[in-house]
């Protein structure tokens, strides 16, 4: 799939994903603030990985469009789903009985 395909099929629906789940669960700004800070954090080093994994001729891409050779608009999943999802519902779940789920959250989101 190359990165316009991705961009109109794919994206559209992570962001509809990722507004339900900001309409579940009410995050407060700065709780917002802070999870696509996290989301931003994990998306960097996922690049980082990738950009080390080319120059150490572990992999790469064979796709047009690429920027540093990386497709950017790929890590805009773990940027909104993996970082700043988890995030928010590690708020959400931290107290009460959905404690066992945020520390599953917390452990294996970088695992």
């Amino acid at each position: 799939m190359e990165i316009r395909e991705f961009l109109a099929l794919v994206v559209p629906f992570i962001l509809v994903i990722y507004v339900g789940f900001l309409l579940f669960l009410h995050p407060i700004r700065p709780v917002l603030l802070a999870s696509l800070l996290g989301g931003l954090v994990m998306g960097l080093v996922n690049a980082l990985i990738d950009l080390i994994a080319y120059y150490a001729g572990w992999w790469y891409y064979n796709l047009n469009g690429l920027t540093l050779h990386l497709p950017l608009p790929f890590y805009i999943t773990p940027v909104l789903i993996c970082g700043s999802v988890a995030y928010l519902l590690i708020w959400r779940f931290w107290t009460g009985r959905g404690r066992w789920f945020t520390l599953l959250l917390l452990f294996g989101v970088p695992l």
